[in-house]
């Protein structure tokens, strides 16, 4: 009974150093992404992306995303197509970012980008100290997300600002459902690959910042 307890010891310590491993590296994956993202974006607006090859860039993220990142997720190369998947969704928003500014509203995107931060650092500091089990958020969260996207694709053709407003609200609280749900995995064992989870995460933060700023943008304009 003794050698079946230390056994139970040996792999609850080796589960709880793996899940820190992973947490740790996502950490620190998702603070150089973020930060190179914020450099191309940078980049970008400085060069005055048009809106052209921000689509293209967008649709390559898409294609690294779906296509190459799944297939290089286990190996050295994952790190270099989340970086080059990061770099051009970053890039990808400074036609964005540039008409907020030429609109003197440039206070908004800084606005939105720590309202962005305080819903992370909340959320997902949260689920660490908490260390609650949020996986049976992962239906909900599915399915709202399912019923947005139909939302969106119907106010292409309606235009109605409260639709736009409402769509980016519960976007909004989706994602953040999203960071409670991801970090959630990462301690509890469901996610073992700290590049899946950076991707994952970063995904969150990407939407929150872009459809905070687009709320922010909806109240401000006159």
């Amino acid at each position: 009974m003794a050698e079946y307890h230390d056994i139970q010891s040996t792999v609850s310590g080796s589960r709880a150093v793996q899940t820190n491993k992973v947490l740790r590296n996502t950490y620190a994956l998702l603070s150089l992404t973020l930060l190179f993202s914020a450099f191309t974006a940078g980049a970008a607006m400085v060069m005055n992306l048009s809106q052209g090859v921000a689509l293209i860039m967008m649709l390559a993220s898409f294609g690294i995303m779906w296509l190459v990142l799944p297939k290089a997720i286990n190996s050295g190369m994952g790190i270099v197509w989340t970086f080059a998947l990061t770099g051009l969704l970053g890039a990808s928003l400074a036609p964005m970012l540039n008409a907020y500014v030429a609109a003197g509203m440039g206070n908004l995107v800084f606005q939105a980008l720590g309202g962005t931060a305080f819903i992370f650092l909340s959320l997902s500091g949260y689920a660490l100290v908490t260390r609650k089990d949020f996986s049976f958020l992962g239906g909900m969260l599915f399915v709202g997300l399912m019923l947005v996207l139909v939302a969106m694709l119907a106010n292409i053709f309606l235009q109605i600002p409260i639709v736009s407003m409402a769509i980016s609200a519960v976007i909004i609280l989706i994602m953040s459902g999203l960071i409670l749900f991801d970090t959630s995995r990462i301690i509890n064992g469901g996610e073992t690959n700290y590049i899946r989870a950076t991707v994952s995460l970063y995904l969150n933060i990407f939407n929150i910042f872009i459809h905070l700023l687009s709320l922010l943008g909806i109240m401000n304009d006159d």
